[in-house]
């Protein structure tokens, strides 16, 4: 019969950590990386080059993307011993958080309205993106750009890498303003005075998951915003 074997020669379990600057920019990248190259690949494999700029079928790649890319969080954070929605901070707002959150959107958008160029009616008629091709179309592009879309980014930007950096050497404002620099250079289809304002926004949704500790309240917000921006952009056609 065999001796069992000494309690102290057991291997320690790993400890339940945060992810640290470096870890937490390799994940985050891997995770916008799996999207992006999902995204591309669904577009690549359904249509033809002339109609994957149409709504319809960027909506579906979104749609298509998503779910990678949070796959890839949900797998740092189980290597780090935490709870997905603890990590991310998946909380529900409280109802002051969401008021407050709301009065800083509704001043956003009113400040938007004022500076915002005004688009050429022609030019918005023949964006390619505007067309969805019927109400199904307009459905997944309104899926894909305002719900999976701002949960994919939320989850990354104000979920991942905020939790991450804002307990490194950077602090919560640091991540913050970390954070919207590369949210909006991500936003490579606009032009610099839209990236900017993006930028604007980022720092605004930093700001409202630092103080409510609710990712879900920004991906709330971000979805809002997008559902309006979508319905301002010209005709679907």
């Amino acid at each position: 019969m065999s001796n069992p074997e000494p309690a102290n020669s057991r291997v320690p379990p790993r400890p339940i950590r945060t992810w640290g600057f470096w870890e937490t920019a390799f994940f985050g990248a891997i995770a916008y990386g799996v999207f992006m190259l999902t995204a591309g690949l669904a577009l690549a494999v359904l249509v033809p080059e002339a109609l994957a700029t149409q709504g319809r079928w960027q909506g579906i790649a979104v749609i298509i993307g998503t779910p990678p890319a949070i796959a890839v969080l949900w797998i740092a954070i189980r290597e780090a011993r935490r709870e997905f929605a603890e990590y991310l901070a998946l909380n529900w707002p409280s109802q002051d958080e969401f008021g407050r959150a709301l009065l800083i959107t509704i001043i956003l958008l009113a400040v938007w309205t004022l500076i915002a160029p005004r688009p050429d009616a022609d030019a918005a008629v023949l964006n390619p993106y505007l067309s969805v091709a019927g109400a199904g179309g307009l459905m997944m592009l309104l899926v894909g750009g305002c719900i999976a879309g701002p949960m994919m980014e939320e989850f990354i930007f104000r979920g991942f890498l905020f939790r991450g950096w804002s307990e490194t050497f950077l602090g919560p404002i640091g991540a913050i303003l970390l954070i919207s620099i590369i949210w909006a250079l991500s936003h490579t289809q606009y032009d610099w005075f839209v990236r900017s304002w993006i930028f604007v926004t980022g720092l605004a949704l930093g700001y409202i998951r630092w103080r409510s500790a609710s990712t879900w309240l920004t991906v709330i917000i971000h979805s809002a915003t997008n559902i309006l921006s979508f319905f301002t952009m010209g005709k679907y056609t």
